[in-house]
């Protein structure tokens, strides 16, 4: 059984901060981008995979919160197992809180902007990530797939420990 299957069979004792706080929202690609986001925080790349085209690559923030600009489909792919690779190592595990979220469809297109608080937590450190996302999806034979992530950090607040240990 995927770690994705687990988490979705949790109690609610035991939901993460993005299951509670994703009741409180609505639109076009919710469902969607919540699966983006529990991808990460199951460090679930096969899902995230299926999801994702990313036609024109993707901006996404590092464990430092710094930007990290991915072009290519190599690139995205190299990126992420190599980032839930090192969570992984690091003991690490990853939450997000989604802080609001509007979406428009229109035909094949649509997009979405997300502000999330993404939390990251090695051992006794935790350092979070205040963040927005835009997000253009597109429709493909398959269902809804995104087409483009750009995220940008508005603010960090990063353990110097996990800096190290990043």
């Amino acid at each position: 059984m995927s770690r994705a299957s687990l988490c979705a069979m949790t109690s609610p004792a035991q939901e993460s901060a993005l299951d509670r706080s994703a009741r409180e929202h609505a639109g076009p690609f919710l469902t969607e981008t919540l699966t983006l986001l529990r991808s990460v925080r199951d460090h679930d790349f096969d899902t995230l995979a299926a999801l994702c085209d990313d036609d024109f690559g993707i901006v996404d923030i590092s464990p430092d919160g710094g930007n990290v600009p991915v072009r290519t489909r190599a690139e995205w792919e190299s990126w992420f197992r190599t980032l839930f690779g090192t969570l992984d190592a690091m003991g690490a595990t990853t939450d997000s809180t989604v802080l609001s979220y509007d979406a428009l469809e229109s035909g094949d297109l649509g997009y979405g902007v997300l502000e999330f608080r993404q939390s990251l937590t090695a051992g006794p450190h935790t350092a979070t990530f205040d963040c927005v996302a835009t997000i253009i999806w597109k429709r493909t034979a398959a269902g809804w797939r995104e087409s483009r992530w750009h995220c940008s950090v508005l603010s960090s607040n990063v353990p110097p420990e996990l800096v190290a240990a990043a």
